[in-house]
């Protein structure tokens, strides 16, 4: 009888079985924490006449944000889950504008005062859908409600395939010196299926163009998991953007949600890379970037090492909102606009997601929230928890609690989840702090899960955690 050596596994095959065992285990459906509780578990018990007690209750010192939401589309990209529409025609844009401004004074009107401003974001949709006479008279409407500090971010997200010669000179015009251009993926077989054609060419000129007028801060969105990536494809994706020069990148696992954005119905579920593929993919752009010498920021965000933002995560000053990783360290952020979110010390509220229900609102001079949630102090101990792990990978939840005025045994129901994770390395206590490994990092989500008391109770179903 010829007996035949077994061949012993190598090194990469043993690692590589122990990540699909890990993804199988772990890779399971968790929200983005850009917010705690989330918004699954607002309420229409918060309505506007709520948020405007909490609006007069703000300390006259309070620093705030704006973030302003855009929700209209020159065209429809299949893998799109924002709040968004496509219009084309300049009648519905302007008049969301008049709008807008009589939003901005509501809000300011209850606010009182002349309240110091750092932060402006521009979200959407496509913010420079909007005719650029009208978005210039949104920015000069905040700036005679607030005091728009001379350093102020003001941050725009852009398409670069719309960005016409009027909307850059009004971005310049606006004081804009940060924009996010949406990128995705380059490969055309990718852009074909997701309906969003966008060439390295135009990406380009985009970009050079607005440096042109000053505008030198550019971040890129990228995607990984659409239909018909391969690791391959997303690598030379990123090798062609990092020709762009950005200071920063975020890089999102695509969510297929179907069944909440009707449209992804549209992209066939087996054109979808397998889970593991999806690791993979983020797996190789995240060593991409890092060998070209950006840092990793919290789990999905990219900077060059002189950028706020990688220099905020090094002084442990990073912060998560509705827009990811940020360096705003404001505790209110004002939300405006259709589907927008804001957030004070009271609690979060959320603006009606419908364009007619949230203009009928501002036209009735009531402030247009059709929902939130009001905050208990374990709802700030578990948020500042999760944020910690979220942005820092390191936690010391005993300590949180105690300073939240809640007794630390209240996170018990923790604790089975996170010895789970310590027994499989992706954590690892020390006395009662809690460290992220880098074997546990792509995890975080799922980690920071294991503090979240609504998630096992709740119905709303989220995307994957990789």
């Amino acid at each position: 009888m010829i007996q035949i050596k077994a061949e012993r596994p190598r090194t990469e095959d043993i690692a590589r079985m122990d990540t699909i065992s890990l993804i199988a285990k772990y890779d399971r459906a968790v929200p983005r924490y850009t917010s705690y509780p989330t918004a699954p578990h607002f309420s229409t018990a918060i309505d506007g006449g709520v948020y405007a007690r909490w609006l007069r209750a703000l300390p006259e010192d309070a620093a705030l944000s704006l973030y302003l939401h855009v929700p209209f589309c020159a065209s429809l990209c299949r893998f799109c889950a924002c709040h968004t529409t496509v219009v084309n025609r300049p009648e519905p844009l302007e008049l969301y504008g008049i709008t807008l401004m009589a939003e901005i004074d509501l809000v300011a009107d209850v606010i009182g005062g002349h309240r110091a401003v750092r932060h402006i974001h521009w979200g959407g949709g496509t913010p420079t859908q909007l005719p650029a006479d009208t978005m210039l008279a949104v920015m000069r409407r905040l700036r005679a409600r607030f005091d728009v500090a001379p350093d102020a971010e003001i941050a725009v997200e852009i398409d670069p395939r719309t960005l016409g010669d009027d909307s850059l000179t009004v971005l310049a015009a606006m004081g804009t010196n940060r924009v996010s251009l949406g990128v995705q993926d380059f490969d055309p077989n990718v852009q074909d299926a997701i309906n969003r054609h966008q060439s390295l060419a135009l990406t380009e000129d985009c970009a050079t163009r607005l440096r042109s007028v000053g505008i030198d801060a550019i971040n890129l969105d990228l995607i990984y998991g659409l239909p018909y990536q391969t690791t391959a494809g997303v690598i030379e994706t990123v090798r062609q953007a990092l020709g762009l020069k950005p200071s920063r990148a975020a890089v999102f696992g695509y969510a297929h949600v179907p069944w909440m954005k009707k449209h992804q119905a549209l992209i066939p579920d087996a054109s979808l890379p397998n889970t593991a593929e999806r690791f993979a993919q983020r797996q190789a752009i995240e060593a991409t970037f890092l060998a070209h010498g950006y840092t990793l920021i919290g789990l999905d965000h990219f900077a060059l090492p002189d950028d706020a933002l990688a220099q905020a995560a090094a002084g442990s000053r990073l912060r998560r909102n509705f827009q990811g990783y940020t360096t705003d360290a404001a505790d209110v952020l004002i939300g405006l606009g259709a589907s927008s979110i804001g957030a004070v010390p009271q609690g979060y509220i959320q603006n009606h997601p419908g364009v007619p229900a949230w203009r009928d609102a501002v036209r009735d001079g009531v402030l247009p929230i059709a929902r939130g949630v009001a905050l208990t102090d374990a709802d700030r101990a578990r948020r500042a928890i999760i944020e910690q792990l979220m942005c820092h990978l390191t936690a010391n939840p005993f300590e949180i609690a105690a300073d939240s005025g809640i007794d630390p045994a209240d996170l018990a129901d923790a604790e089975p989840a996170l010895r789970n994770l310590e027994t499989d390395g992706l954590l690892e206590r020390d006395g009662h702090r809690v460290t992220v490994t880098g074997r546990g990092r792509p995890f975080v989500r799922t980690i920071a899960a294991a503090f979240d008391c609504y998630l096992a109770r709740g119905t709303a179903r989220h995307s994957v955690a990789v």
